[in-house]
């Protein structure tokens, strides 16, 4: 992908349209003006800065050109890191959405947009406490025997503090920004325009309505603490006593709707890991990733939806913790068995049965008049990790797996246009993508397909961690 291409486009044009947007769409105009004008200042340095590039750069050479692009994609990165980074909302989600897939860009630009998921501008201390006594019905000082004023993490709706129960215990308190639920729902507007641009740039097929309709359900979901609880009550659940996956518990008696407490959990964050782990530290934990995406999407039928470096913790043994519960997508009774026919001829390189199936599963109108070999050729692109024995993942596959799924000019520019998404598949989507970032950046090798098949279709393990996790799934069944 042209190093120069990605973050413009998501800067001036996302940004400048979600801008307009809120403007003209919300009733709440003043608070939208505030959050609006940050937004146009952005895009208007930013379109004003691509507009100065393109004149300098036709009167460059190739390789002077090549470095005004990348020095532009740098401070652009910057830019939109640090104003996002200062903003609540969906607007910082969008942000932090985008941010970890932002493959092909200079290492630099990269290193501005991972700030995004990491730590954003935490909220005063004392407004973290009123929350706390607002829902709990008690100050810190009464619930905890100890209470960290400074947040050892920021993100964005909430932010954590560590405590100590009464109990002894140590915990993770989150608590949510106060009126982040009204910047929210003033944002979905932000939104829909924001992933209606996408829709249109990436899918023309798409319905945007049903598409934003799925992304504000599980969006909102994540404003209410309690339903964040109960689903990572259930993920601790399934998984405890798991050898190599670990979820925090829950405290229910210190959560309430904008406040969630859990146990606390050590170890090493994504940055870190990948700057200090080895190999094969990193092999094992790129297929702990892949194993508990993989298990809960097609064991258990409900899987979260935000692979965000941010929610991972590294163990010494190999074992991960997976955080942050809020944005779960669980499958309902059919809506997977819609994507599995598409997958048999897929993964068995039949360009026709997968046409079929996609007709068959609403990806395709009947009288599309694709050839099947495009179609498969392009709805492959991100499963091509699973069309051999094994393969090793990279940000350089990653980047041109995503420039090819967004090519509008491409061989596969038609079945761009004409291909649908069903929205239920929008979150489901987006861990597919996300993980093959994830495991990009862990360069991870592995028997991937091998993996898929044991909790696709119940296939023998084919790793050792494989073999660990179905001796213990059989022990506690």
């Amino acid at each position: 992908m042209p190093r120069g291409r990605l973050v413009p486009l998501a800067a001036a044009s996302a940004l400048g349209v979600a801008a307009a947007g809120t403007w003209l769409s919300h009733p709440d105009r003043r608070h939208h003006l505030r959050r609006s004008v940050r937004v146009w200042r952005l895009t208007a340095r930013r379109g004003l800065s691509w507009a100065v590039l393109q004149v300098r750069g036709r009167r460059a050479d190739e390789e002077r050109r090549a470095q005004l692009e990348e020095r532009f994609a740098i401070r652009t990165a910057e830019d939109v890191a640090r104003e996002l980074g200062n903003m609540k909302g969906v607007v910082m989600k969008a942000g932090q959405m985008v941010s970890f897939i932002a493959e092909g860009l200079p290492p630099e630009a990269k290193a501005a947009l991972a700030t995004l998921q990491a730590d954003v501008a935490p909220m005063a201390p004392s407004l973290a406490e009123q929350v706390v006594r607002d829902e709990l019905g008690a100050g810190v000082e009464r619930l905890f025997l100890d209470w960290d004023p400074i947040p050892v993490a920021a993100a964005s709706i909430g932010q954590v503090h560590r405590a100590v129960m009464p109990d002894g215990r140590v915990v993770a308190v989150k608590v949510q920004y106060p009126g982040i639920d009204r910047a929210i729902t003033s944002d979905l507007d932000n939104a829909e325009l924001l992933y209606g641009l996408f829709s249109s740039f990436a899918l023309k097929g798409l319905d945007s309505r049903a598409f934003v309709d799925e992304l504000r359900d599980r969006m909102g979901d994540e404003l209410d603490y309690r339903l964040e609880a109960s689903c990572q009550s259930e993920f601790a659940h399934r998984y405890r006593g798991h050898p190599f996956i670990h979820v925090p518990d829950v405290v229910p008696e210190r959560s309430a709707r904008r406040v969630l407490t859990s146990t606390w959990v050590d170890g090493r964050r994504w940055e870190d890991f990948l700057a200090t782990a080895d190999r094969d530290a990193r092999q094992r934990a790129g297929e702990v990733l892949f194993r508990f995406a993989q298990g809960s999407v097609h064991r258990h039928r409900v899987f979260n939806g935000d692979p965000h470096p941010g929610n991972y913790r590294f163990h010494a043994d190999g074992s991960v913790t997976f955080l942050d519960f809020g944005l779960v997508k669980r499958f309902t009774p059919g809506e997977l068995e819609q994507l599995t026919p598409v997958l048999e001829p897929l993964l068995a390189h039949d360009a026709r049965g997968t046409v079929r199936m996609l007709v068959d599963a609403g990806f395709l109108v009947s009288d599309h008049g694709l050839d099947p070999e495009v179609v498969w050729d392009y709805v492959s692109n991100p499963y091509s990790p699973y069309l051999q024995e094994q393969f090793t993942f990279t940000q350089e596959w990653v980047a041109q797996a995503l420039h090819r799924a967004l090519d509008l000019s491409g061989p596969a520019s038609e079945v761009v246009k004409r291909l649908d998404m069903p929205p239920s598949f929008v979150i489901l989507d987006r861990v597919v993508w996300g993980m093959s970032a994830l495991l990009g950046r862990l360069e991870a090798t592995g028997r991937w397909r091998g993996i898929l098949e044991e909790y696709r279709t119940g296939a023998p393990p084919v790793t050792e961690l494989g073999r660990i996790e179905a001796a213990w799934t059989a022990a506690h069944r």
